[in-house]
């Protein structure tokens, strides 16, 4: 059981309604949402577009006022701005200057948390180095790649150490390296201590990397829970074994077809994932240059 020390974000009844010019009630974006979020872990913010998710990441930084409902952020009200000096977030899109360079973005963020020089330097290219960008470190903005601007976008958001990182749809627009990168960069950050929100529609990005999730729908919470407990079948048994002979192969299945309250459902090779294929094939087209396409038909 979480103490109140634990939590870090706490919502109840958070409810968030949209309205018109005169004042009519035009869209229901949050539904009395009533959560917590513990310190150290990933939290995925799960759903198909317009399902609240972003409206609930604004709600939570103060960017938006609740229609009714409260929320607590690292033990204060989410109109307490002093909370914002432990708090990092990164956009769905990010909104910087294209005229400056990685270091530059850097600095000018870290003068608005009124960092000394020594101490903007140090982290700027603490960051650089964490998000991949020595190498393109005095280039301009607007020469930068989508996964490039995602990891200066990161890195903006860290300049202050923050306790509490709210990402906005980090993946989104990246090919599947990039993807991979900032997945690991969330895993790194986590070994910090940092927590972490994360919002997204991609199912695969959520599941690598979050403890936790909820998944919105309509404004509605209709799911809660640890990753690895909502996704477990209760009710199908998986062995996995290498190097069976197919003697031993055979045996097994006789077993199961002998349990009169057993069904066997699928006997033969595992398959791995379509992103752990690419990723393999980019790795050793690097290693090998030479090496063509192989199989398939």
């Amino acid at each position: 059981m979480s103490t109140s020390s634990d939590i870090v974000v706490e919502t109840r009844n958070l409810t968030k309604v949209y309205r018109d010019f005169w004042g009519r009630q035009k869209v229901r974006a949050l539904k009395a949402l009533d959560l917590t979020i513990n310190r150290g872990e990933v939290f995925g913010l799960l759903g198909p577009n317009g399902s609240g998710k972003t409206t609930t990441i604004k709600l939570l930084l103060g960017l938006l006022f609740p229609t009714s409902g409260d929320i607590f952020m690292l033990g204060k009200p989410a109109n307490d701005v002093g909370k914002n000096a432990k708090i990092g977030y990164l956009p769905e899109e990010s909104y910087l200057y294209r005229f400056l360079n990685a270091e530059e973005t850097l600095d000018f963020y870290g003068r608005l948390f009124s960092m000394t020089g020594a101490v903007r330097r140090q982290r700027v290219s603490q960051l650089i180095s964490m998000v991949g960008l020595e190498s393109a470190r005095r280039r301009q903005l607007r020469e930068y790649s989508k996964g490039m601007a995602r990891r200066i976008g990161l890195a903006q958001a860290l300049i202050n150490d923050p306790e509490l990182i709210l990402l906005d749809e980090p993946t989104s627009g990246l090919d599947p390296i990039g993807t991979r990168n900032m997945k690991d960069l969330i895993l790194d950050l986590k070994k910090q201590g940092k927590t972490i929100i994360m919002s997204s529609h991609l199912l695969a990005d959520v599941q690598d990397v979050c403890d936790r999730i909820g998944i919105l729908y309509q404004g509605e919470l209709k799911e809660l829970g640890r990753v690895e407990d909502l996704l477990k079948v209760s009710d199908q048994t998986e062995f996995r074994a290498a190097g069976l002979s197919e003697d031993s192969k055979k045996r097994i299945v006789k077993i199961i077809e002998d349990d009169k309250d057993a069904k066997l459902l699928y006997s033969g090779n595992p398959s791995t994932t379509l992103e752990d294929l690419f990723l393999r094939i980019i790795e050793e087209s690097e290693t090998r240059p030479g090496r063509r396409v192989r199989g398939g038909k």
